[in-house]
Protein backbone atom coordinates (compact mmCIF):
# COMPACT_ATOMS: atom_id res chain seq x y z
CA UNK A 1 0.00 0.00 0.00
CA UNK A 2 1.18 3.54 -0.92
CA UNK A 3 2.51 6.23 1.82
CA UNK A 4 0.00 9.28 0.84
CA UNK A 5 0.25 12.77 2.31
CA UNK A 6 -2.25 16.05 2.20
CA UNK A 7 -0.40 18.42 -0.71
CA UNK A 8 -1.51 22.04 0.80
CA UNK A 9 -0.17 23.38 -2.29
CA UNK A 10 -2.84 21.38 -4.88
CA UNK A 11 -5.60 20.80 -2.21
CA UNK A 12 -5.65 16.86 -2.01
CA UNK A 13 -3.91 13.82 -0.79
CA UNK A 14 -1.52 12.23 -3.01
CA UNK A 15 0.76 9.44 -3.22
CA UNK A 16 4.50 10.31 -1.88
CA UNK A 17 6.90 10.14 -3.92
CA UNK A 18 10.76 11.05 -3.20
CA UNK A 19 12.26 13.45 -5.65
CA UNK A 20 15.48 11.48 -5.60
CA UNK A 21 14.68 7.93 -3.81
CA UNK A 22 15.56 6.74 -1.20
CA UNK A 23 16.78 10.33 -0.11
CA UNK A 24 14.09 12.43 1.50
CA UNK A 25 14.02 15.85 2.28
CA UNK A 26 12.43 16.99 5.23
CA UNK A 27 11.87 20.88 6.19
CA UNK A 28 10.02 21.99 9.21
CA UNK A 29 9.83 25.93 10.33
CA UNK A 30 11.19 25.58 14.03
CA UNK A 31 9.89 27.86 17.05
CA UNK A 32 10.90 31.87 17.53
CA UNK A 33 12.98 31.77 20.42
CA UNK A 34 11.23 34.09 22.95
CA UNK A 35 9.53 32.67 25.05
CA UNK A 36 8.35 29.43 26.78
CA UNK A 37 7.45 26.47 24.50
CA UNK A 38 3.92 25.82 24.73
CA UNK A 39 1.24 23.56 23.93
CA UNK A 40 1.13 24.60 20.14
CA UNK A 41 4.93 24.20 19.64
CA UNK A 42 4.54 20.64 21.18
CA UNK A 43 1.45 19.63 18.63
CA UNK A 44 3.97 20.89 15.07
CA UNK A 45 6.93 19.40 16.74
CA UNK A 46 4.88 16.01 17.32
CA UNK A 47 3.83 15.85 13.95
CA UNK A 48 6.65 16.06 12.05
CA UNK A 49 7.98 13.78 14.52
CA UNK A 50 6.14 11.20 13.47
CA UNK A 51 6.91 11.79 9.64
CA UNK A 52 10.49 11.73 10.31
CA UNK A 53 10.23 8.28 12.11
CA UNK A 54 7.53 7.10 9.50
CA UNK A 55 9.43 7.66 6.50
CA UNK A 56 12.53 6.46 8.79
CA UNK A 57 11.07 3.21 9.57
CA UNK A 58 9.75 2.50 5.75
CA UNK A 59 13.36 2.95 4.85
CA UNK A 60 14.28 5.97 3.25
CA UNK A 61 16.80 7.84 4.25
CA UNK A 62 16.19 11.44 6.01
CA UNK A 63 17.14 14.73 6.27
CA UNK A 64 15.58 16.63 8.35
CA UNK A 65 15.86 19.93 8.65
CA UNK A 66 14.03 22.35 11.76
CA UNK A 67 15.42 25.75 12.12
CA UNK A 68 15.69 27.79 15.04
CA UNK A 69 14.25 31.30 14.06
CA UNK A 70 16.55 34.17 16.08
CA UNK A 71 16.56 37.24 14.27
CA UNK A 72 14.07 38.71 11.72
CA UNK A 73 10.78 37.88 13.02
CA UNK A 74 9.39 40.99 13.77
CA UNK A 75 6.03 41.75 16.13
CA UNK A 76 3.74 42.15 13.01
CA UNK A 77 3.57 40.04 10.02
CA UNK A 78 3.56 43.78 7.76
CA UNK A 79 7.45 44.22 8.69
CA UNK A 80 6.67 46.45 11.17
CA UNK A 81 7.68 46.57 15.18
CA UNK A 82 10.32 45.18 17.04
CA UNK A 83 12.21 42.61 16.81
CA UNK A 84 10.89 39.37 18.92
CA UNK A 85 13.73 38.36 20.72
CA UNK A 86 15.34 42.04 21.20
CA UNK A 87 12.23 43.50 22.40
CA UNK A 88 12.51 40.47 25.12
CA UNK A 89 16.19 41.05 25.82
CA UNK A 90 15.46 44.89 26.33
CA UNK A 91 12.46 43.86 29.01
CA UNK A 92 14.80 41.11 30.50
CA UNK A 93 17.64 43.48 30.73
CA UNK A 94 19.90 41.02 28.71
CA UNK A 95 21.71 40.32 25.25
CA UNK A 96 19.54 39.24 22.13
CA UNK A 97 21.86 35.71 21.91
CA UNK A 98 20.94 35.42 25.47
CA UNK A 99 17.70 35.24 25.53
CA UNK A 100 17.88 32.92 22.40
CA UNK A 101 20.11 30.47 24.24
CA UNK A 102 18.00 30.40 27.17
CA UNK A 103 14.59 30.05 25.22
CA UNK A 104 16.46 27.63 22.82
CA UNK A 105 17.52 25.46 25.60
CA UNK A 106 14.08 25.34 27.47
CA UNK A 107 12.79 23.94 24.31
CA UNK A 108 15.22 21.34 23.31
CA UNK A 109 14.66 20.34 27.21
CA UNK A 110 10.56 20.21 26.50
CA UNK A 111 11.09 18.28 23.17
CA UNK A 112 13.44 15.60 24.86
CA UNK A 113 10.55 15.08 27.28
CA UNK A 114 7.79 14.52 24.71
CA UNK A 115 10.41 11.88 22.94
CA UNK A 116 11.00 14.00 20.06
CA UNK A 117 14.42 13.10 17.74
CA UNK A 118 16.63 15.01 16.88
CA UNK A 119 16.30 16.74 13.66
CA UNK A 120 19.49 15.88 11.17
CA UNK A 121 20.27 19.47 11.04
CA UNK A 122 18.83 22.69 13.48
CA UNK A 123 20.16 25.55 11.38
CA UNK A 124 20.33 29.07 13.09
CA UNK A 125 18.72 32.72 11.11
CA UNK A 126 21.91 34.62 12.79
CA UNK A 127 24.15 31.81 11.22
CA UNK A 128 23.19 32.56 7.61
CA UNK A 129 23.36 35.75 6.50
CA UNK A 130 25.68 35.42 3.51
CA UNK A 131 22.90 33.02 2.19
CA UNK A 132 20.30 35.43 2.75
CA UNK A 133 22.21 38.21 1.48
CA UNK A 134 23.16 36.27 -1.47
CA UNK A 135 19.52 35.10 -2.04
CA UNK A 136 18.33 38.60 -1.79
CA UNK A 137 21.03 39.62 -4.71
CA UNK A 138 19.25 36.90 -7.06
CA UNK A 139 15.87 38.62 -6.51
CA UNK A 140 17.11 41.63 -7.09
CA UNK A 141 18.85 40.39 -10.32
CA UNK A 142 15.49 38.99 -11.57
CA UNK A 143 13.68 41.89 -10.93
CA UNK A 144 11.26 40.88 -8.31
CA UNK A 145 13.33 42.68 -5.74
CA UNK A 146 14.07 46.70 -5.54
CA UNK A 147 15.70 48.89 -2.49
CA UNK A 148 14.65 51.99 -0.70
CA UNK A 149 16.46 54.14 1.53
CA UNK A 150 18.69 50.76 3.11
CA UNK A 151 16.00 48.40 3.00
CA UNK A 152 15.14 45.84 0.32
CA UNK A 153 11.09 44.96 -0.67
CA UNK A 154 9.71 41.79 -2.48
CA UNK A 155 7.65 43.48 -5.77
CA UNK A 156 4.21 40.97 -4.94
CA UNK A 157 2.79 42.92 -8.08
CA UNK A 158 5.49 42.76 -10.82
CA UNK A 159 5.80 39.14 -9.28
CA UNK A 160 2.17 38.37 -9.89
CA UNK A 161 2.44 39.43 -13.43
CA UNK A 162 4.26 36.05 -14.43
CA UNK A 163 3.59 33.87 -11.14
CA UNK A 164 0.53 33.03 -8.80
CA UNK A 165 1.51 34.78 -5.48
CA UNK A 166 -1.01 33.12 -3.54
CA UNK A 167 -1.30 29.89 -5.26
CA UNK A 168 -0.82 28.17 -1.68
CA UNK A 169 -3.26 30.02 0.74
CA UNK A 170 -5.48 31.21 -1.85
CA UNK A 171 -5.18 34.74 -0.87
CA UNK A 172 -5.67 36.85 -4.25
CA UNK A 173 -3.46 40.20 -4.85
CA UNK A 174 -5.77 42.48 -5.43
CA UNK A 175 -7.75 41.91 -2.67
CA UNK A 176 -5.15 41.79 -0.34
CA UNK A 177 -3.93 45.33 -2.09
CA UNK A 178 -7.53 47.05 -1.55
CA UNK A 179 -7.54 45.57 2.61
CA UNK A 180 -3.95 46.50 3.39
CA UNK A 181 -4.21 49.70 5.38
CA UNK A 182 -1.50 52.08 5.31
CA UNK A 183 0.69 51.37 8.20
CA UNK A 184 3.54 53.63 9.57
CA UNK A 185 6.96 52.84 8.34
CA UNK A 186 5.62 51.26 5.20
CA UNK A 187 5.79 54.92 3.27
CA UNK A 188 9.06 53.47 1.58
CA UNK A 189 6.38 49.97 -0.22
CA UNK A 190 6.03 50.14 -3.81
CA UNK A 191 2.80 48.26 -3.10
CA UNK A 192 1.03 47.49 0.07
CA UNK A 193 1.57 43.60 -0.17
CA UNK A 194 5.25 43.50 -0.52
CA UNK A 195 7.40 42.29 1.99
CA UNK A 196 10.84 42.80 3.38
CA UNK A 197 13.97 40.95 2.38
CA UNK A 198 16.67 43.04 4.22
CA UNK A 199 15.13 46.34 6.92
CA UNK A 200 17.91 49.14 7.69
CA UNK A 201 18.47 48.77 11.36
CA UNK A 202 17.57 51.68 13.23
CA UNK A 203 20.02 53.31 15.67
CA UNK A 204 18.57 51.72 18.57
CA UNK A 205 17.90 48.14 17.20
CA UNK A 206 20.90 45.58 18.58
CA UNK A 207 21.07 42.74 15.44
CA UNK A 208 22.27 44.35 13.00
CA UNK A 209 25.11 42.98 10.06
CA UNK A 210 26.41 44.90 7.06
CA UNK A 211 25.07 44.29 3.87
CA UNK A 212 25.21 46.03 0.35
CA UNK A 213 22.36 47.74 1.08
CA UNK A 214 22.78 49.10 4.99
CA UNK A 215 23.12 47.59 8.35
CA UNK A 216 20.82 45.67 8.99
CA UNK A 217 18.69 42.55 9.18
CA UNK A 218 16.99 40.20 7.15
CA UNK A 219 12.88 40.15 6.73
CA UNK A 220 11.64 36.36 8.56
CA UNK A 221 10.00 35.06 5.09
CA UNK A 222 14.17 35.00 3.75
CA UNK A 223 15.79 32.69 6.34
CA UNK A 224 13.90 29.74 5.64
CA UNK A 225 14.01 29.97 1.80
CA UNK A 226 17.72 30.42 2.21
CA UNK A 227 18.76 27.58 4.73
CA UNK A 228 16.49 24.79 2.98
CA UNK A 229 17.84 25.28 -0.15
CA UNK A 230 21.19 25.09 1.46
CA UNK A 231 21.08 22.08 3.20
CA UNK A 232 18.29 20.07 1.12
CA UNK A 233 19.19 21.89 -2.21
CA UNK A 234 16.23 23.30 -4.59
CA UNK A 235 13.72 21.81 -4.52
CA UNK A 236 13.52 19.18 -2.07
CA UNK A 237 10.61 16.50 -0.68
CA UNK A 238 8.34 18.26 2.15
CA UNK A 239 8.00 21.36 3.60
CA UNK A 240 5.97 21.26 6.90
CA UNK A 241 4.83 24.05 9.78
CA UNK A 242 1.66 24.99 11.04
CA UNK A 243 -1.42 26.16 9.69
CA UNK A 244 -0.41 29.78 11.06
CA UNK A 245 2.39 30.21 8.59
CA UNK A 246 0.72 28.82 5.81
CA UNK A 247 0.46 33.18 4.61
CA UNK A 248 2.10 35.04 4.38
CA UNK A 249 5.34 32.85 5.61
CA UNK A 250 5.31 29.82 3.70
CA UNK A 251 3.46 32.16 0.64
CA UNK A 252 6.48 34.18 0.49
CA UNK A 253 8.70 31.33 1.12
CA UNK A 254 7.48 30.38 -2.53
CA UNK A 255 7.52 33.79 -4.21
CA UNK A 256 11.37 34.27 -2.80
CA UNK A 257 12.23 30.64 -4.13
CA UNK A 258 10.58 31.38 -7.88
CA UNK A 259 12.24 34.28 -8.01
CA UNK A 260 15.67 32.92 -7.46
CA UNK A 261 15.19 30.03 -8.56
CA UNK A 262 12.33 29.84 -10.85
CA UNK A 263 10.73 26.94 -9.25
CA UNK A 264 8.86 26.27 -6.08
CA UNK A 265 10.92 24.98 -2.82
CA UNK A 266 9.70 21.84 -2.20
CA UNK A 267 6.88 19.49 -3.64
CA UNK A 268 4.68 18.63 -0.78
CA UNK A 269 3.70 21.42 1.51
CA UNK A 270 1.94 20.08 5.34
CA UNK A 271 0.45 21.72 7.74
CA UNK A 272 -0.98 20.80 11.11
CA UNK A 273 -3.89 22.57 12.39
CA UNK A 274 -4.26 24.93 15.50
CA UNK A 275 -4.61 23.86 19.08
CA UNK A 276 -7.93 25.78 20.59
CA UNK A 277 -8.93 26.50 24.01
CA UNK A 278 -12.77 27.33 24.23
CA UNK A 279 -12.63 27.44 20.52
CA UNK A 280 -10.34 30.16 20.54
CA UNK A 281 -6.78 29.50 19.01
CA UNK A 282 -3.57 28.98 21.92
CA UNK A 283 -1.15 31.52 21.42
CA UNK A 284 1.26 33.98 22.85
CA UNK A 285 -0.15 36.81 21.18
CA UNK A 286 -3.88 35.78 22.38
CA UNK A 287 -1.94 35.62 25.99
CA UNK A 288 -3.94 32.34 26.52
CA UNK A 289 -1.77 29.58 25.93
CA UNK A 290 -0.32 26.90 28.03
CA UNK A 291 3.62 26.33 28.45
CA UNK A 292 4.76 22.66 28.51
CA UNK A 293 6.40 23.14 31.98
CA UNK A 294 3.16 24.44 33.36
CA UNK A 295 1.23 21.35 31.83
CA UNK A 296 4.04 18.81 33.38
CA UNK A 297 3.89 20.99 36.48
CA UNK A 298 0.28 21.47 37.24
CA UNK A 299 0.66 24.96 37.50
CA UNK A 300 -2.17 26.75 35.54
CA UNK A 301 -5.39 27.88 36.22
CA UNK A 302 -6.94 25.54 33.43
CA UNK A 303 -5.49 22.49 35.43
CA UNK A 304 -6.04 20.16 38.32
CA UNK A 305 -3.48 17.83 38.10
CA UNK A 306 0.34 17.94 36.71
CA UNK A 307 0.37 15.46 33.24
CA UNK A 308 3.55 13.88 32.24
CA UNK A 309 4.70 14.39 28.54
CA UNK A 310 3.50 11.01 27.34
CA UNK A 311 0.18 12.20 28.33
CA UNK A 312 0.19 14.87 26.16
CA UNK A 313 2.07 13.25 23.29
CA UNK A 314 -1.30 10.86 23.83
CA UNK A 315 -3.77 13.57 23.78
CA UNK A 316 -1.99 15.44 20.84
CA UNK A 317 -1.78 11.60 18.57
CA UNK A 318 -5.23 11.09 19.18
CA UNK A 319 -6.40 13.36 16.53
CA UNK A 320 -5.93 13.75 12.60
CA UNK A 321 -2.72 16.38 12.27
CA UNK A 322 -4.68 18.65 10.09
CA UNK A 323 -8.02 18.76 12.31
CA UNK A 324 -8.46 21.03 14.96
CA UNK A 325 -7.71 19.91 18.82
CA UNK A 326 -9.61 21.31 21.91
CA UNK A 327 -7.59 21.16 25.28
CA UNK A 328 -9.36 20.69 28.06
CA UNK A 329 -8.71 19.43 31.28
CA UNK A 330 -11.20 16.53 31.01
CA UNK A 331 -9.44 15.58 27.55
CA UNK A 332 -6.03 15.54 29.54
CA UNK A 333 -7.34 13.24 32.14
CA UNK A 334 -8.89 10.61 29.32
CA UNK A 335 -5.70 10.43 27.69
CA UNK A 336 -3.65 9.90 30.46
CA UNK A 337 -5.96 6.56 31.15
CA UNK A 338 -5.41 5.34 27.52
CA UNK A 339 -2.32 5.89 27.46
CA UNK A 340 -1.45 3.79 30.91
CA UNK A 341 -3.95 0.97 29.57
CA UNK A 342 -2.01 1.03 26.25
CA UNK A 343 1.50 1.05 27.77
CA UNK A 344 0.30 -1.83 30.69
CA UNK A 345 -1.23 -4.04 27.42
CA UNK A 346 1.97 -3.82 25.84
CA UNK A 347 4.05 -4.89 28.46
CA UNK A 348 1.15 -7.65 29.31
CA UNK A 349 1.44 -8.73 25.66
CA UNK A 350 5.16 -9.81 26.06
CA UNK A 351 4.30 -12.19 29.12
CA UNK A 352 1.53 -13.94 27.21
CA UNK A 353 2.02 -17.53 26.45
CA UNK A 354 0.81 -19.09 23.27
CA UNK A 355 -1.72 -21.84 22.09
CA UNK A 356 -1.95 -23.85 19.09
CA UNK A 357 -4.13 -21.25 17.07
CA UNK A 358 -5.53 -17.81 17.17
CA UNK A 359 -8.94 -16.66 17.40
CA UNK A 360 -8.32 -13.36 16.19
CA UNK A 361 -6.85 -11.92 12.97
CA UNK A 362 -3.70 -10.70 13.86
CA UNK A 363 -2.23 -10.39 10.37
CA UNK A 364 -5.53 -8.31 9.73
CA UNK A 365 -4.84 -5.89 12.58
CA UNK A 366 -1.14 -5.25 11.56
CA UNK A 367 -2.11 -4.58 8.24
CA UNK A 368 -4.58 -1.89 9.04
CA UNK A 369 -2.03 -0.17 10.97
CA UNK A 370 -0.31 -0.27 8.34
CA UNK A 371 -3.13 1.93 6.16
CA UNK A 372 -3.93 3.99 8.96
CA UNK A 373 -0.27 5.51 9.13
CA UNK A 374 -0.08 5.34 5.79
CA UNK A 375 -2.86 7.27 4.69
CA UNK A 376 -1.87 10.57 5.47
CA UNK A 377 -0.47 10.21 9.04
CA UNK A 378 -4.02 8.90 10.18
CA UNK A 379 -2.62 8.44 14.28
CA UNK A 380 -6.17 8.13 15.70
CA UNK A 381 -7.21 5.69 13.59
CA UNK A 382 -4.20 3.87 13.93
CA UNK A 383 -4.59 4.24 18.04
CA UNK A 384 -7.38 2.78 17.76
CA UNK A 385 -6.40 -0.30 15.80
CA UNK A 386 -3.37 -0.18 18.57
CA UNK A 387 -6.71 -1.09 21.30
CA UNK A 388 -8.15 -3.53 19.19
CA UNK A 389 -4.59 -5.24 19.98
CA UNK A 390 -5.05 -4.36 24.14
CA UNK A 391 -8.52 -5.72 24.16
CA UNK A 392 -6.72 -9.14 22.20
CA UNK A 393 -3.83 -8.86 24.67
CA UNK A 394 -6.77 -8.70 27.87
CA UNK A 395 -8.59 -11.51 26.56
CA UNK A 396 -5.58 -13.88 25.75
CA UNK A 397 -4.49 -12.97 29.63
CA UNK A 398 -7.91 -14.05 30.83
CA UNK A 399 -8.43 -17.03 28.77
CA UNK A 400 -11.37 -15.89 27.01
CA UNK A 401 -9.24 -16.32 23.28
CA UNK A 402 -6.19 -18.16 22.60
CA UNK A 403 -3.36 -17.18 20.23
CA UNK A 404 -0.97 -18.95 18.43
CA UNK A 405 3.13 -18.54 18.52
CA UNK A 406 3.48 -16.90 15.42
CA UNK A 407 0.55 -14.50 15.86
CA UNK A 408 1.97 -13.35 19.67
CA UNK A 409 5.18 -12.52 17.81
CA UNK A 410 3.46 -10.69 14.87
CA UNK A 411 1.28 -9.06 17.67
CA UNK A 412 4.31 -7.39 20.20
CA UNK A 413 6.00 -6.53 16.83
CA UNK A 414 2.58 -4.69 15.92
CA UNK A 415 3.19 -2.47 19.58
CA UNK A 416 6.74 -2.26 18.70
CA UNK A 417 6.62 -1.04 15.11
CA UNK A 418 3.42 1.49 15.52
CA UNK A 419 3.30 1.88 19.17
CA UNK A 420 7.20 2.77 20.32
CA UNK A 421 8.89 3.00 17.02
CA UNK A 422 6.27 5.45 14.51
CA UNK A 423 4.04 6.84 17.29
CA UNK A 424 7.26 7.17 19.55
CA UNK A 425 5.28 6.26 23.64
CA UNK A 426 7.70 5.09 26.11
CA UNK A 427 7.14 4.57 29.04
CA UNK A 428 6.59 7.16 31.86
CA UNK A 429 8.42 6.36 34.62
CA UNK A 430 10.73 4.54 32.59
CA UNK A 431 11.32 8.32 31.00
CA UNK A 432 13.05 9.08 34.90
CA UNK A 433 15.42 6.10 35.08
CA UNK A 434 12.95 3.51 36.42
CA UNK A 435 11.91 1.49 33.75
CA UNK A 436 11.70 -2.03 35.75
CA UNK A 437 8.84 -0.09 37.99
CA UNK A 438 6.00 -0.91 35.20
CA UNK A 439 6.60 -4.48 34.51
CA UNK A 440 7.17 -4.72 38.31
CA UNK A 441 3.59 -3.52 39.14
CA UNK A 442 2.01 -6.29 36.49
CA UNK A 443 3.63 -8.58 38.36
CA UNK A 444 2.08 -7.63 41.47
CA UNK A 445 -0.73 -6.91 39.94
CA UNK A 446 -0.95 -10.19 38.61
CA UNK A 447 -0.49 -11.43 42.11
CA UNK A 448 -2.92 -9.74 43.35
CA UNK A 449 -5.37 -10.71 40.54
CA UNK A 450 -4.28 -14.37 41.64
CA UNK A 451 -5.45 -14.07 45.24
CA UNK A 452 -8.68 -12.67 44.52
CA UNK A 453 -9.60 -15.52 41.72
CA UNK A 454 -8.63 -18.37 44.83
CA UNK A 455 -10.62 -16.08 46.97
CA UNK A 456 -7.35 -15.24 49.28
CA UNK A 457 -8.76 -11.88 49.88
CA UNK A 458 -6.49 -11.14 52.73
CA UNK A 459 -3.81 -11.57 50.39
CA UNK A 460 -5.50 -9.28 47.98
CA UNK A 461 -6.16 -6.58 50.62
CA UNK A 462 -2.75 -6.64 51.79
CA UNK A 463 -1.66 -5.72 48.86
CA UNK A 464 -4.04 -3.26 48.23
CA UNK A 465 -3.33 -1.43 51.03
CA UNK A 466 0.39 -1.68 50.88
CA UNK A 467 0.53 0.00 47.30
CA UNK A 468 -1.96 2.22 49.02
CA UNK A 469 0.84 3.50 51.28
CA UNK A 470 2.89 3.87 49.19
CA UNK A 471 0.52 6.47 47.23
CA UNK A 472 -0.06 3.59 44.46
CA UNK A 473 -3.81 3.93 43.49
CA UNK A 474 -5.45 0.55 42.31
CA UNK A 475 -8.86 0.25 40.53
CA UNK A 476 -10.39 -3.24 39.64
CA UNK A 477 -12.19 -2.84 36.42
CA UNK A 478 -13.48 -5.57 33.93
CA UNK A 479 -10.78 -6.22 31.78
CA UNK A 480 -7.76 -5.96 34.24
CA UNK A 481 -6.85 -4.33 37.34
CA UNK A 482 -5.35 -0.16 36.16
CA UNK A 483 -2.89 1.69 38.43
CA UNK A 484 -1.94 5.30 39.13
CA UNK A 485 0.73 6.63 41.15
CA UNK A 486 -0.34 9.96 43.22
CA UNK A 487 3.35 10.82 44.43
Amino acid sequence: MNLAFYNTLTRKKEVFEPLNPPNVGLYVCGPTVYGDPHLGHARAAIVFDIVFRLLTHLGYKVRYVRNITDVGHLENDADIGEDKIAKKARLEQLEPMEIVQLYTDQYHKAMGALNILHPSIEPRASGHIIEQIALIEEIIKNGFGYEKDGSVYFNVVEYNKKNNYGKLSGRVVEELLDNSRDLEGQNDKKNSADFALWKKAQPEHIMRWPSPWSIGFPGWHLECSAMSAKYLGSPFDIHGGGMDLLFPHHECEIAQSQAAHKHDPAKYWMHNNMITINGQKMSKSLNNFITLDQLFAGEHEALDQAYAPMTVRFFILQAHYRGTLDFSNDALKAAEKGFRKLMNSIITASTLSAGENSTSDIPGLVENCEKAVKDDLSTAALISHLFEGVRITNSVKTGEETISKDDLALLNRMFEDYAVTILGFQSEIGQTGQSLVDPLMELILDIREDARANKNFDISDKIRDALKGMKINTKDEKDGTSWSYDG
